[in-house]
């Protein structure tokens, strides 16, 4: 997921992905934004809630796989195992708080600082955050690798892992790192 702020310059004249990459913030504020807000915030709780109820474990994990993947909310490019496979994971090493805490530590103070180190990026069309490369260039200085794919969200390695693969072949193979 290529993090940048929207380019204030670029407001009068946005791409078709710049016009779904606003439409999609605006969504995600107002309809998939609970998640992040709680675990930042309360990460023991949202915690102590899912590791004491597998079902409320697998339905926390099943929402994210459903609603931030290309999978027509049918879970259509997951196999049945992986979804079990990682719910599983979560459950019998009860990780919940652990993983909730990444976003106390990480998110509750996210900044958009330069990063001028070699940076490639694949904008997959079910992504939760998407940006252009024109916004991204604002941020990342050395971008030495940029594409849009047809299919794929925020889960791509595991939903559309051959289009993954080939994208990060693809970063780099002419990298010059």
């Amino acid at each position: 997921m290529v993090l940048a702020l929207p380019d204030p310059a670029t407001m009068g004249d946005l791409s078709d992905l710049e016009k779904r990459a606003a439409a999609r913030m605006q969504y995600y504020q107002e309809k998939e934004s609970g998640y992040s807000s709680i675990q930042k915030t309360r990460p023991q709780t949202i915690g102590y809630a899912l590791a004491d109820s597998a079902v409320g474990q697998m339905a926390w994990i099943l929402e994210k796989f459903r609603n931030w993947s290309d999978c027509d909310d049918n879970f259509s490019g997951f196999s049945r195992d992986a979804l079990l496979d990682t719910i599983t994971l979560y459950w019998l090493t009860n990780s919940a708080a652990s993983s909730a805490r990444l976003y106390w530590h990480s998110f509750s103070q996210m900044g958009f600082d330069p990063i001028s180190l070699p940076t490639g990026g694949t904008i997959f069309p079910k992504e939760l955050f998407q940006t252009s490369r024109r916004w991204a260039e604002k941020r990342f200085s050395n971008l030495i690798y940029w594409n849009e794919v047809d299919k794929g969200g925020h889960f791509a390695a595991l939903e559309v892992p051959d289009i993954f693969a080939r994208e990060v072949r693809a970063c780099f193979r002419n990298a010059s790192l």
